[in-house]
């Protein structure tokens, strides 16, 4: 009888099948004692101090001076991150070393984010007006009193940074510089899957039905555009990582993050729903915030689009739409290798966007 070749294609022996079991024994049992002593995690490693507040939402300023070393804002012009509603913003300050925002601050920059809190059925009513004018055009006009200065620089960050694109081009004199990363502009490129299920999507009874929209709803439609990678396959790789405590708690930060999100106040996702994602309205037009139309091409500052190639959430060719809807003629692109979170939080990201945003602003900064 002939030999029976168990190494085939697939490339695995009786041998090292036995010696993958083996392994993951190993890894499980480092693994109990690995998670014996892991400790609690949090996200936002940057002190701050709280410096505005409008009712649920709170503007803070990040303490340069408090890092290693001590870094204090040598950048007259302060940066305002506005972040996306659905998670919370400390993406940009996960940890100590994948935070973007310590790369700022240890470039001179002086850092500001943005946070819309947790709403309640008190907020269902809350429209995007309030968001955009109210909430963003309040922390803005903070700073700009503060500082002293007529217009402040502003990063917005996906939903958030359609939010700025939305403020820049109705209070034009308020912003000195725009950056926008991982933003979608034209909503329905072929490849934006998000888009293609909510275009379809009877909003108003959506929202009629649910009041505010809950937060583990929003979080299942966005696990279930990837569902293997992030249902099935980042746990079986956690296996991989148990005998390592650090590897463990970032691990457990990243999910902390992910699953902390706040719910959505019902009036603004159903106008966000409406006039962006099925209306596409930075593109087709009928975008109204309280009662004023946005035109992009009253976007006149100089404007940074930064987007990831790998970004199964805003593909790029969603967000180099804005190249051609802005009434800037000092509009700049740069494209960062990862996805939508790992333009934070990888290697390379914190090697190069907070210089590439610091260098960008410095030419601008006369």
């Amino acid at each position: 009888m002939a030999a029976i070749d168990l190494n085939g294609p697939i490339g695995f022996t009786p041998d090292t099948l036995a010696q993958e079991a083996m392994a993951m024994q190993a890894k499980l049992r480092a693994g109990l004692d690995t998670l014996a002593r892991v400790d609690d995690v949090d996200y936002g490693a940057t002190e701050k101090e709280e410096v505005w507040r409008d009712g649920k939402v709170a503007l803070y300023r990040f303490r340069g001076d408090t890092l290693p070393g001590g870094h204090a804002p040598t950048a007259k012009v302060p940066l305002l991150i506005a972040y996306a509603l659905v998670n919370r913003p400390y993406m940009v300050d996960l940890q100590s070393d994948k935070s973007i925002v310590r790369g700022l601050l240890e470039r001179g920059e002086d850092v500001y984010v943005l946070d819309w809190g947790y709403p309640d059925r008190s907020d269902r009513y809350l429209e995007l007006e309030d968001y955009i004018q109210r909430f963003l055009g309040g922390a803005v006009d903070h700073l700009r009193r503060s500082h002293r200065m007529d217009a402040v620089n502003l990063l917005g960050i996906c939903q958030g940074g359609a939010f700025s694109l939305c403020y820049a081009a109705l209070n034009p004199g308020k912003v000195r510089n725009l950056i926008t990363m991982v933003t979608p502009v034209d909503f329905h490129t072929e490849d934006n899957m998000l888009s293609n299920w909510t275009r379809g999507l009877d909003v108003d009874l959506f929202v009629d039905t649910l009041g505010n929209v809950p937060a583990d709803l929003m979080n299942m439609c966005y696990l279930t555009l990837k569902p293997w990678r992030l249902f099935v396959q980042k746990y079986v790789g956690l296996v991989d990582i148990l005998d390592d405590k650090g590897a463990v708690e970032d691990f457990l930060r990243m999910e902390k993050w992910i699953f902390d999100s706040p719910d959505q106040a019902g009036e603004a996702f159903r106008q966000f729903i409406k006039q962006f994602y099925q209306g596409n309205g930075f593109v087709q037009g009928g975008i109204d915030i309280g009662g004023r139309p946005v035109d992009l091409a009253h976007v006149g500052m100089p404007v940074l689009n930064i987007f990831a190639l790998q970004d199964h959430l805003v593909p790029p060719a969603s967000s180099q739409a804005l190249g051609g809807l802005v009434g800037s003629d000092d509009y700049s692109e740069l494209s960062f290798r990862g996805g939508h979170i790992g333009i934070y939080v990888s290697g390379r990201a914190q090697r190069e966007v907070p210089q590439a945003i610091h260098d960008w602003l410095a030419k601008r900064a006369s």
